[in-house]
């Protein structure tokens, strides 16, 4: 079970150390290898969670997974998380220190959802718009496709959503015609 206020207060003191000692930006890098590293293995991820596997066994797996490849404030952290038996909410604590750094950095994820594959430009003129309509600083664009949509996009952005997909379309025009709003009621 997830517990973000945890995970926030870790990624907060995190944080808070990075900065201190300059390395804000070495941990961040250190944040975004870990999270591909549990987004890309969900055994990594049952590992940590896994209340059969003593905290030496996966003290030294989390060393052998980020050896070479994380700082040494990363890698004392991780240990504490070890140490406190909070390991299982690594994946938490990382997606929680991210989006507090893009907070810090004013950097806004969007996330857009298209039926076919956008070209680079068409990236570039998405992200240019939405910046000069919400003054944003900066962007990290994710985008995915669903054929599902069969045309237009899905836009996702701070808790706002914007769905200008023919798939809402058909579904709306669906609910009108279950309404029958073209008959007179009687």
């Amino acid at each position: 079970m997830s517990n973000t206020r945890l995970a926030g207060r870790y990624a907060k003191s995190l944080i808070d150390l990075a900065t201190e000692n300059n390395q804000l930006e070495a941990v961040y890098a250190d944040m975004k290898y870990l999270q591909a590293v549990c987004k890309g293995s969900h055994e990594f991820v049952n590992l940590l969670r896994s209340p059969i596997i003593n905290a030496d066994k996966k003290r030294a797996i989390i060393e052998a997974v980020t050896k070479g490849k994380v700082t040494e404030l990363t890698h004392l952290f991780n240990n504490l998380l070890v140490n406190k038996n909070r390991e299982s909410d690594l994946p938490e604590v990382v997606e929680a220190f991210i989006d507090q750094y893009n907070e810090i950095k004013d950097i806004h994820k969007l996330k857009i959802t298209t039926a076919v594959e956008l070209s680079d430009d068409l990236k570039k003129i998405i992200e240019t718009k939405v910046k000069e309509v919400n003054n944003f600083g900066s962007i990290e664009l994710e985008a995915k496709v669903d054929e599902k949509l069969i045309g237009g996009f899905v836009l996702e952005f701070n808790n706002n959503l914007v769905d200008a997909s023919i798939q809402r379309d058909l579904k709306d025009i669906k609910k009108q015609f279950a309404k029958n709003i073209f008959i007179k009621n009687i």
